[in-house]
């Protein structure tokens, strides 16, 4: 069976300070932070849970992130060892044939490092490589042919 309850309201009344404590917060709107979306500015952490989730992130304006230039794609390293153990699997993918006793291999998104040996000669274009990975391929009878300017 349900209790008929007084509304909190009702209780309240009579009561010095009505449940808020000091007297001149219960004055106004002066204790509530103002109506409506006052108060959610540059300091407003009170309120910013509940408008981030109503509005998202563009009610504060424009990222900062966005504000530092474009975002430099990442590029996935592959080592020289790798290439040469897969080269099989390179060439059944459609990343690399073969032409004039040399490999052509494409590998468009990566950044080609000089770890491991390489004795094929390999014709590699690849969008960064290192030092050493040109020279090895060079070495080999090979070479790198960048899409961007060589990183180290």
């Amino acid at each position: 069976m349900r209790i008929k309850r007084r509304r909190k309201a009702s209780r309240y009344r009579g009561s010095h300070t009505h449940g808020r404590g000091f007297k001149k917060k219960a004055r106004g709107s002066g204790h509530q932070g103002g109506k409506g979306m006052a108060g959610t500015g540059k300091r407003g952490d009170a309120k910013k849970t509940l408008i981030l989730n109503l509005y998202g992130n563009d009610y504060f304006k424009r990222d900062k992130a966005l504000r530092r230039g474009r975002a430099v794609p990442k590029l996935e390293a592959i080592n020289l060892g790798s290439i040469a153990k897969q080269l099989h699997s390179f060439i059944k993918q459609g990343k690399a044939k073969e032409s004039k006793g040399m490999h052509e291999v494409n590998l468009k998104g990566y950044k080609v490092l000089g770890e491991g040996d390489i004795h094929q000669k390999l014709h590699i274009t690849a969008d960064a490589a290192s030092k050493s990975a040109i020279d090895k391929v060079k070495k080999a009878g090979g070479e790198i042919i960048l899409k961007s300017s060589p990183a180290g």
